[in-house]
Parts: C-alpha cells; sequence; structure tokens
C-alpha cells in the first residue's frame, strides 16, 4: 500500500473514532432532557372572556358600580380573580376577571360532591381495595384512608371536605364506576349549571393540564351544593372523629381505633393570627403549586347571605386568601342594599328552561338521610355581626327541613332560590 493511501486510511480511521467518541458523549444528553417545568397562570387575564351573567363580568379590571352611599371596595387585594354575589338572589355585588379561567386546587370538589353526592346513601358501607387508591398526586391532602378497612358513605365525605382528601375522593370515584367516569360527569354537571369556563381532567382538583374554573363557575357550583341538606353539613363541620385502623384491645377483642380530623377552612376554624369569620358556614379551600390557594365561602349577617370565591392572592402571607376573602365579606355586608349590581347568577340549564314552576324540595341528601351524626361537630354559634358591629344573629346551617324562599317557587331571571338557612337568635 502506497503512503499517501495509508495516510488518508490513518485519517479515515482517527475522524470515524472520533465521532464516535462524540456520539457516545452527546447519547445521554439526548436521551435525558431537562424536564419541562408545568406551565404558570397567565400574569394577565385573557382580553375576552365568557360574558354568562352579564356582559360587564366578562371584561377584565374590577366591576363595581360605585354610587352615594356604596363603600368602596378593599384596599390590597392582590387576588387575580374574585366575585361578591347574593346566595339567594343570584345578584352579583362586584367582581375582579369573574370568568378568568385559573386551575381550581381542591375548590373543585365541590363540582365532585355536588355531582356524586346523592348517590349514596351516608350509611353504605365500602372496604376498601388497592385499585381505589390508585393514582393519586404525589403530595396530595390526604385523610388517611388504608386498604382492607372500611368506611360508611358519611365517613368518606367528611374526609372529602375536612382533610380534602384526595385519596377519600378516589374511593368515592371507585364506588361511582372509576375515576373516568366520574370526571365525565362532573364535566356534564358543570356543564347543566352553566359553569362553562369549567373543565375537569382529575376530580379532587389535583393539578392536570386543562383543568381550569373560574370564580364565577366555583360560585356556581357552591350555590348549587348548597341547595343539598348533606352538602350544607359537611362544609360546617369544624371537626369530627375519623376511623382509623382495626386493632385488638387487651381483652383480644376487635376495636377500632378512631382520631380527630379538623376542617382546613381557616375562617370557620380560625388559625394562629386569623380569628373565625363572624357568620361563616363554609364551603370549601383549595391550594396546589399551580393553582395557588383558592377558597370559596358563604356567610350570613342580619338575613342576608353572601358567596365570596377569590382565587390565587399574590401576596404570599400566611392566610392571605382568607385576609382578603374576609374582606370582600365585610365589604358585601356593608354595600347589600346599596350597590347596583354588575351581573347575576345564572341558573342551572333546566331551571332555566323550565320557567317559573314550584321549586323542589330541599333533598339532594345522600339516601334521605337525617340528622347529622353525633361525632361531626357542625358550627352552631358563629356570631353575627351587624352593621354598626354589635353582635346580631347567629345561625348554623345544619338541621332539618329548611324553608325555600319565594314560597316555593323561583324567578328564572332573577331568582334561583337558595334554602333559608336556620338562624339561632342570641338571648337577651
Amino acid at each position: 500500500m502506497s503512503a499517501p493511501m495509508k495516510t488518508a486510511r490513518r485519517s479515515l480511521l482517527v475522524t470515524s473514532a472520533t465521532l464516535l467518541s462524540l456520539s457516545l458523549t452527546a447519547a445521554p444528553v439526548l436521551a435525558a432532557p431537562k424536564p419541562t417545568p408545568k406551565p404558570t397562570p397567565s400574569a394577565t387575564p385573557p382580553a375576552n372572556m365568557s360574558a354568562v351573567g352579564g356582559a360587564r363580568l366578562g371584561k377584565a379590571g374590577a366591576q363595581v358600580n360605585l354610587a352615594s352611599g356604596v363603600p368602596v371596595l378593599p384596599k390590597d387585594l392582590s387576588a387575580r380573580s374574585w366575585i361578591v354575589s347574593d346566595a339567594e338572589s343570584g345578584d352579583v355585588l362586584a367582581a375582579n376577571n369573574a370568568h378568568w379561567r385559573l386551575p381550581p386546587a381542591s375548590t373543585l370538589k365541590m363540582l365532585f360532591a355536588d355531582t356524586v353526592l346523592p348517590k349514596f346513601p351516608k350509611t353504605m358501607k365500602h372496604t376498601v381495595v388497592p385499585g381505589d387508591l390508585a393514582d393519586i398526586g404525589t403530595g396530595s391532602s390526604m385523610v388517611g384512608i388504608k386498604e382492607g378497612e372500611t368506611y360508611t358513605v358519611h365517613d368518606l365525605w367528611l374526609g372529602v371536605f375536612l382533610r380534602s382528601g384526595n385519596d377519600a375522593v378516589h374511593v368515592l370515584s371507585a364506588m361511582n364506576d372509576g375515576v373516568a367516569d366520574t370526571v365525565k360527569e362532573m364535566n356534564e354537571h358543570a356543564e347543566e349549571l352553566q359553569a362553562l369556563d369549567t373543565n375537569v381532567v382529575s376530580p379532587d382538583g389535583y393539578d392536570a393540564p386543562g383543568q381550569v374554573s373560574s370564580a364565577y363557575d366555583l360560585t356556581l357550583i357552591a350555590r348549587s351544593g348548597l341547595q343539598k341538606k348533606d352538602f350544607r353539613e359537611y362544609c360546617s363541620t369544624v371537626s369530627a372523629k375519623f376511623p382509623g385502623k382495626t386493632t385488638k384491645n387487651k381483652k383480644g377483642k376487635t376495636v377500632r381505633e378512631t382520631f380527630e380530623i379538623q376542617n382546613t377552612n381557616r375562617l370557620l376554624t380560625g388559625d394562629s393570627g386569623l380569628a373565625q369569620y363572624q357568620g361563616i358556614a363554609g364551603v370549601k379551600n383549595g391550594n396546589t403549586t399551580n393553582a395557588g390557594s383558592t377558597f370559596t365561602g358563604v356567610a350570613e349577617r342580619n338575613g342576608k347571605v353572601l358567596l365570596v370565591t377569590v382565587m390565587n392572592p399574590e401576596k404570599d402571607a400566611a392566610n392571605e386568601v382568607y385576609k382578603e376573602t374576609a374582606a370582600l365579606f365585610d365589604w358585601g355586608f356593608k354595600a347589600a342594599g346599596k350597590v347596583e349590581p354588575v351581573g347575576e347568577l345564572v341558573p342551572p340549564k333546566s331551571a332555566a328552561q323550565a320557567g317559573a314552576q314550584p321549586g323542589a324540595d330541599d333533598g339532594g341528601e345522600a339516601g334521605g338521610a337525617g340528622d347529622s351524626e353525633a361525632s361531626a361537630k357542625p358550627v352552631t354559634g358563629a356570631a353575627a355581626e351587624s352593621g354598626s358591629g354589635g353582635v346580631g344573629v347567629a345561625f348554623a346551617i345544619t338541621g332539618g327541613v329548611l324553608v325555600l324562599l319565594a314560597a316555593g317557587a323561583f324567578l328564572v331571571n332573577r331568582r334561583w332560590p337558595l334554602p333559608d338557612l336556620v338562624r339561632r337568635r342570641t338571648r337577651p
């Protein structure tokens, strides 16, 4: 072989070795790309939002009709979206980006409950199998359900409302023919409620691509849920005994341990540096990485029942979502009867199509359940302050059959009746 050919062959071998070396070095980089970070909600609302409930509710920014005698809105509100409405008349007193579609976190459990709660009697028992707890998101809030243990439906709903237990949601979803069917039913129910900003991907509210709702929708959902006696009972319960593991005592007798669970709604229970909100009666809080903090609450003062929803305050102070909710409640109670509404909470499709007809009864409770069980402790004395600061009406939202507004009828365009709340007046 000539010298030039040997030189060319040697060059080819060196080049091949170099390329092989580079390919081996680059392979791990190509095989293991950096994970794509989760998308975060936009810092600004979209230019076009839904106008369900009124054209002003589809506009960006705060919407309120300030006039003589109407208090100014609270200062320093940082939530991306919020809404204040009259739970009984459906009037929207003020709103900010009401139809902004944002991750809802565990406030979506209100839709889960409103969809599934009527299906199973609260005394029904279910023994948990491994498949019931499959595919629960990492870092989920849990009530502590164990495989092989038996729970009543009542236990499971306490786990959903008090501890925001994703494990309880998955067990109830399994009883309801699985997560996929439950999600389908939730989306269908959202459409029936005209909660058209809402898209359900996971029934527990765990962060998932495409899972969104809005302050407006969450308020519609809460209003629907509050028609149901059991829903009102669970969302107002402060603490309860929850079943633990089955063991044997010293005498060899099989016993079921219990532990106490407390509601994570801090306006209902109070917290360090945060007082229980006087007149509060639920509904549901949530918090995830994508959603931030979310909350929908219902409260009553002097016969006026308001719903407030707050989504994702930008301030990261402790309990900020509750502080901003309380400030909006305070404003709403002062403004009620003085401020001209900027929109309305629409009725469900079936109610709108039916026209003015006799109202439904207060049923909707799971399997015709009766009084609350003794182990649960509903709110029983959250004093309601009057506008002048004196102590006025105190109330609780549990009890027997509740009175329907409007003599059992509803006006489709203006009012969808919320059952009257049981009120306990303080004695002199």
